[in-house]
């Protein structure tokens, strides 16, 4: 009956365990669900055998007890004839049955007891595989709503990086006009700075001699008017 351990250890399977483990749990679900499915056709046929090896027991424990109650019958007939001897032989015949029926017994026993087990693993099996099914759905859409987590994240950490950009590309920004102010300056400091005497004394330079003709014009013009 090492079929009883082995079956023992499948209804004690953890399968939320099992989904942790799982690369692909979507597929795991399936899979789990036919390895079950393939074990209950199993436990359903060694389920069916024991059921039989106990009923077969029990036939033939009913025939011996029939069989004891028949000479028990007999036993008392020959009594009532007055058939001592042939009473006695009825009653040998009897003991010796009452002997095999105790072997009998324990035989069926065994084997009531085996199909019980068996009985209750193959309905366990099958209710648990009922209520599998059931939540296959749910546990499917909730993998479906993870992944799709998943990939907002992934999106989330993109966009993130291209915030981080944007801002690297401000600062590169910022620091080219930095540049642009500092030239503009050092531009600006490099110029040679003018002479503010020079260019007020040229306002008193005496230009009449670079310009008789123009002076001689001057006198004229104020002759003529009075002046």
């Amino acid at each position: 009956m090492g079929i009883l351990t082995r079956f023992k250890d499948i209804m004690s399977a953890n399968i939320n365990s099992l989904l942790d483990k799982a690369e692909d749990p979507e597929k795991m679900i399936d899979q789990y669900l036919r390895n079950m499915e393939s074990d209950l056709g199993k436990v359903k046929s060694e389920t069916a055998a024991v059921m039989a090896e106990e009923t077969r027991c029990k036939r033939e424990l009913d025939e011996c007890d029939a069989e004891i109650a028949k000479y028990q019958g007999y036993a008392e007939k020959a009594v009532m004839a007055g058939n001592d001897a042939d009473a006695k032989t009825f009653l040998a015949k009897k003991a010796q049955l009452e002997s095999t029926r105790t072997s009998l017994q324990q035989t069926y026993d065994i084997a009531a007891a085996n199909a019980a087990k068996m009985k209750q693993m193959h309905d366990k099996l099958s209710k648990d595989i009922g209520e599998l099914n059931a939540r296959k759905d749910a546990i499917k859409a909730k993998l479906a709503v993870a992944k799709t987590q998943q990939s907002i994240n992934k999106l989330g950490s993109s966009v993130s990086g291209v915030e981080g950009n944007m801002s690297a590309f401000a600062r590169m920004e910022a620091k080219a006009d930095n540049m642009l102010d500092k030239a503009n300056a050092m531009a600006e400091l490099n110029e040679i700075p003018r002479d503010e005497a020079e260019d007020l004394a040229a306002k008193y330079e005496d230009n009449s001699a670079a310009s008789p003709a123009v002076d001689d014009e001057l006198a004229a013009l104020k002759a003529k008017l009075g002046k």
